[in-house]
């Protein structure tokens, strides 16, 4: 197996300083970015409500949590197709292309989704609805993400891979937090009655007009240079780039993988799935769920260009070994002291926040994996796969440990961290 890093196979890049175009192309991606993964998380800052307006309402409440967030997680099952078919053609027709159709795909979704009707309208035909549109939202994400990173480290010289990766990965934590923002909001600014009845709707209607917004703003965007070389060299994949992938870089799909398993935990139990559990475990107010939440998206986009930045001047397997073991830590901490410790909530989410902003080395390894004639397809496939496998099982995971204990979530990002550090060592034994 192979995991050996793409300068073997990747047009060289000159020794030279960011430049105003590559600030220009990381703040364009990253806000791009941002809008765009609003659009696919709103939906879980509302499960709660959503769950009482697309179920049944004599379905017990573990369960409808459970149908609720099963449906999150099908955004992430359908992430592998649209994905891979995109980095397809992202590695053989271009990078930005395929960076602007993901977002298309992703805007009119939401838009429906803040139109669609209710159980007590329509029946079974509502949460058959709206699991459509997240598979569609999936399909859209399983381009954006892995082409981001891509479309960033392909803009830049190498020395800086870290620092963009970690930027455009920063923009799309700062879409969770515009996302936490506007749902504190909702919450401050209308009653739980009125949210139910129509003003849930408002996110996701705000929601496609950013989307429609990104297309938009990738208009200004330029093809990566890296690429273009490839044309212009007539270097293209000669053969389909995934079977190329699977052939001769088993090594680097497999390290990518358990990567993309810490990011999603980090993402979805810290930062996605924290908010509702506590609203209904530790039984704080929604307002304050939120706002402490918001605080940890601050930091944790302010992590992700510290790791990056961190990566790239001590390697990302020393970034991965120290914060998957103070996150192991500091988010035990936090679910162990909130029943004795409210008043703790503020600072230990903040740090746990900190913490999960390791992420922001993933992709500068995954870019470095694979040689730029399959990168895109290579990352893709990984990233994709892994986090339908993971983060498509780690809702319904978690909400079974919260069953049993309160400390369910403490104990499986625990668990993924151990993973972490074990990665991180192993990486740094490489040099790497």
């Amino acid at each position: 197996m192979t995991t050996a890093p793409s300068s073997t196979a990747t047009p060289a890049q000159p020794a030279r300083p960011l430049t105003r175009n590559d600030y220009k192309t990381l703040s364009l991606s990253a806000l791009g970015g941002a809008l765009e993964f609003y659009d696919f998380i709103i939906f879980v800052f509302f499960a709660t409500v959503v769950g009482k307006l697309f179920f049944p309402a004599e379905m017990p409440e573990w369960l409808r949590l459970m149908q609720t967030f099963g449906i999150f997680a099908a955004g992430y099952l359908a992430r592998p197709l649209g994905g891979i078919i995109m980095a397809h053609f992202g590695d053989l027709l271009g990078r930005k292309k395929m960076f602007t159709l993901s977002i298309f795909m992703m805007a009119v979704p939401t838009l429906i989704m803040g139109l669609l009707p209710t159980y007590a309208q329509i029946g079974m035909w509502a949460p058959i609805l709206l699991l459509l549109m997240r598979v569609i939202q999936g399909a859209a994400i399983g381009g954006e993400v892995p082409g981001a990173w891509v479309f960033v480290s392909e803009h830049v010289p190498a020395r800086h891979i870290g620092y963009a990766c970690g930027t455009l990965t920063c923009g799309l934590t700062a879409g969770i937090l515009l996302g936490s923002l506007v749902a504190t909001a909702i919450n401050t600014l209308y009653t739980p009655v009125e949210v139910a009845d129509y003003a849930w709707r408002i996110p996701f209607l705000l929601g496609g007009v950013f989307g429609l917004f990104s297309v938009y703003l990738r208009r200004w965007l330029h093809e990566t240079p890296v690429f273009a070389e490839l044309q212009l060299r007539k270097a293209l994949a000669e053969e389909v780039p995934l079977r190329a992938v699977l052939r001769d870089h088993r090594g680097a799909i497999v390290i990518s993988m358990l990567l993309t398993w810490l990011l999603s935990a980090g993402v979805i139990v810290v930062i996605l799935m924290t908010p509702t559990v506590l609203q209904t475990v530790y039984h704080f107010s929604p307002t304050v769920a939120l706002q402490a939440n918001s605080l940890a998206i601050v930091f944790l986009s302010l992590g992700c260009i510290g790791a990056g930045v961190l990566a790239d001047r001590f390697g990302a397997g020393r970034v991965f070994v120290f914060g998957s073991g103070l996150l192991m830590i500091t988010f035990w901490t936090f679910y162990h002291c909130l029943f004795d410790h409210p008043g703790w909530l503020f600072p230990l989410y903040a740090l746990s926040g900190l913490l999960v902003g390791t992420i922001g080395a993933v992709p500068y390894v995954m870019v470095n994996a694979f040689p730029a004639v399959v990168r895109f397809s290579g990352l893709s496939f990984s990233y994709n796969l892994a986090y339908a496998i993971f983060g498509g099982l780690t809702p319904m995971i978690v909400t079974l440990l919260l069953k049993e204990s309160s400390m369910g979530p403490a104990y499986y990002v625990a668990a993924i961290c151990g993973i972490g550090v074990v990665v991180g060592g192993y990486l740094w034994k490489k040099g790497r």
